[in-house]
């Protein structure tokens, strides 16, 4: 007789906050909404799958809590509920008091608080100039007043530092700490080159946003183009973050932000005088019109 003893260990539900379960079940609760909506037709957008459960391979990991779980203390720290005080370096000064915290720790080992709040809009003083956006990939933005913003590439260059990092990564055995230290390294260099990106997306959408009173953005068709060979060059761009980002400034700081439909004919159409060109982008219009015959030059807007 054979006798099988299976060892089960207890996790108690005493040794988390309350308030981190409760979130739980409504996040929970509202995927299954949302799957149900979807499904019926009732939730805009594309369609959505059921929830899964969390892979125990995904380090990514986060907590959700409300005022009754976390308090901030006059020293600098944060108090939370089971955790105690942790020590936090501030971004910012927060503009008012928060309502709930979510604590975020990403492949890298990093951990980050981020705070809910109540702000009133920053409004910019009025200007008389628009612009439009012509997004690329050899220039990451053109403007309809000509400039230009090259594309950073951070992931390119990186490359082959991540490369190097990947080989080491394979030769490790799997399982081993030798690995799970070898991985964090992989997740750090990756880390920094989204840290660059994010950066400087935040810098170049905040110029924009302050130089122009009104802001046109070809709405374009990002997960279609990541499924191409330019997938790598599309996603090291980053174009819905930044497009995400200059429509929450403009909403921030008074300014109107539209996005332009991708079937419209901007490309054919003269920035300066109205005219069409034709595809091989040769003008049709008047001999005088000051734009040059250059694709770069006809942003779309």
């Amino acid at each position: 007789m054979h006798v099988h003893l299976v060892f089960v260990t207890k996790y108690r539900l005493a040794d988390v906050s309350a308030v981190v379960l409760q979130q739980s079940l409504r996040d929970l609760d509202t995927a299954y909404k949302n799957f149900f909506d979807s499904i019926k037709g009732k939730r805009q957008g594309r369609k959505i799958g059921p929830p899964r459960y969390k892979s125990k391979k995904d380090t990514r990991q986060s907590i959700r809590l409300n005022t009754n779980a976390f308090c901030l203390q006059d020293d600098g720290t944060v108090y939370l509920a089971k955790v105690g005080r942790l020590k936090v370096k501030w971004s910012r000064r927060l503009p008012a008091a928060p309502t709930s915290l979510t604590v975020t720790k990403d492949s890298s080992g990093r951990y980050f608080l981020s705070f809910v709040v109540d702000a009133e809009p920053n409004i910019l003083p009025g200007l008389e100039t628009d612009a439009g956006i012509d997004l690329g990939l050899s220039a990451f933005a053109v403007l309809s007043d000509g400039r230009k913003f090259e594309s950073p590439r951070f992931l390119r260059r990186a490359e082959k530092k991540l490369k190097r990092l990947g080989r080491e990564l394979s030769r490790k055995a799997k399982g081993s700490k030798n690995r799970a230290r070898a991985r964090i390294k992989v997740a750090r260099q990756h880390a920094k080159v989204a840290d660059r990106r994010r950066d400087w997306h935040h810098k170049a959408s905040t110029q924009i946003i302050r130089d122009n009173q009104a802001v046109y953005v070809e709405d374009l068709a990002v997960s279609r183009l990541g499924r191409t060979r330019l997938a790598k060059s599309v996603h090291d761009a980053g174009w819905s973050a930044f497009v995400g980002m200059l429509e929450y400034k403009a909403v921030k700081h008074g300014r109107t932000f539209v996005k332009v439909d991708r079937a419209f004919p901007s490309s054919q159409v003269c920035a300066a005088c109205a005219w069409e060109v034709l595809v091989s982008l040769q003008p049709t219009g008047p001999p005088a019109s000051p734009i040059v015959a250059s694709q770069e030059h006809f942003p779309h807007f």
